[in-house]
């Protein structure tokens, strides 16, 4: 299995990138996926999931995610996507795409099978 993100670069504060996550070696369709970040000397946290059937969504419980950013997925391409718009300096981290076998798209890290080496995300301010 292999997850491989990209997208990630700099941007300026108010600006927007768009990340995605190609999966290859699963049925991409039958996992739920999630996009974590993690910022230097933090742990790494949830920011959002979608699910593998029904393409429910979940953000983190921060209002400084919540309506920013969109997940999305595109089964046919086994990719997933995170729009982020409006970002701040705060939002500067290494983002990491991840994959659930159960299906359902949480926010526990531990509940993902699979993850990429993440993609590097810098807001200037």
């Amino acid at each position: 299995v292999q997850l491989v993100e990209s997208g990630g670069g700099l941007v300026q504060a108010g600006g927007s990138l768009r990340l995605s996550c190609v999966a290859s070696g699963l049925v991409f369709s039958n996992y739920a996926m999630g996009w974590f970040r993690q910022a230097p000397g933090k742990e790494r946290e949830f920011v959002a999931a979608i699910s593998w059937r029904s393409g429910l969504t979940t953000y983190a419980d921060s209002v400084t995610v919540t309506g920013r950013f969109t997940i999305s997925r595109d089964n046919a391409k086994n990719t997933m996507y995170l729009q982020m718009n409006s970002v701040k300096p705060e939002d500067t981290a290494v983002y990491y795409c991840a994959a659930d076998r159960a299906g359902w798209g949480t926010s526990t890290i531990t509940d993902y099978d699979y993850w990429g080496q993440g993609t590097q995300v810098t807001v200037s301010s």
